[in-house]
Order: structure tokens, then sequence, then C-alpha cells
């Protein structure tokens, strides 16, 4: 088991980072291009730039 320090594994922002993405998908699907949409995407992206940033770190 991990120990609860305070700390967040980078692997969970590139697993919320990938949900974010199939949630895009999915919303432009079904709506096209909407606020939401929008809102996903750039979720996704700063997710997947704080996973980029603590592998760096």
């Amino acid at each position: 088991m991990g120990s609860i320090d305070g700390e967040i594994p980078a692997v969970w922002f590139l697993i919320s980072s990938i949900g974010f993405v199939i949630l895009t998908i999915i919303q432009y699907r079904n709506t096209g291009k909407s606020f939401n949409t929008i809102f996903l995407f750039i979720m996704a992206t700063i997710f997947f730039a704080s996973y980029l940033i603590l592998l760096t770190k």
C-alpha cells in the first residue's frame, strides 16, 4: 500500500488527461463545437501539461 504523504503521483495526471480527451470526443460527437467541448479540451491540455511538468521536475 502507498502512504498518504500529500504527493500526487504523475500518472494520475496522465490518466485524467486521457479521460478528458475521451469525454471531449464523446461531447464533440453529440453536440459539436460547444462551450463544454472547448472546456473539456482545455482541461485535457492542462492535465497533460501538468503531467509533463511533473516528469521533468
